[in-house]
């Protein structure tokens, strides 16, 4: 079984964050690690080259793979920045629908910039997401 490339690493945030080209998204990650940091009480930690994380937790699959990841997390990619919501959207429908304009993966909260999002729903899912998680995570421990 392989291992996951994406681990946390000692990689300086800041640094990380300051290399971003597009001067929106990277004004856009500094306001989202501070709302990240604020909420979650953690410390920002750089998971492989381009995510930042805050948190973790152990998994276990059915099929016995098993790794550690982050609780939430983020990632100022060139079309958009990501957010990692590790639990998914189903329990999240009321956020979402005040949340303003978004896309949305398995796991990742796609926003263009921040403008376009309520930040004050955007910090409700933060908390949401990271707490539900720990919760989740103390269960199966």
């Amino acid at each position: 079984m392989s291992e996951l490339k994406t681990r946390k690493n000692n990689t300086s945030v800041t640094s990380f964050l300051n290399s971003v080209e597009n001067e929106k998204r990277r004004k856009d990650a500094k306001q989202i690690l501070k709302m990240m940091k604020d909420i979650t009480g953690e410390k920002a930690v750089m998971w492989g080259t381009s995510m930042v994380g805050f948190g973790s937790y152990d998994y276990k699959y059915a099929s016995g793979r098993e790794g550690t990841w982050m609780r939430i997390g983020f990632s100022p990619r060139k079309a958009n920045t990501t957010l990692y919501i590790m639990n998914g959207f189903s329990q999240y429908n009321e956020l979402l629908s005040q949340l303003g304009k978004y896309k949305t993966g398995k796991s990742c909260l796609y926003i263009n910039k921040l403008e376009d999002v309520d930040i004050e729903v955007l910090k409700k899912m933060i908390k949401h997401a990271y707490f539900d998680a720990k919760l989740g995570s103390e269960k199966s421990a």
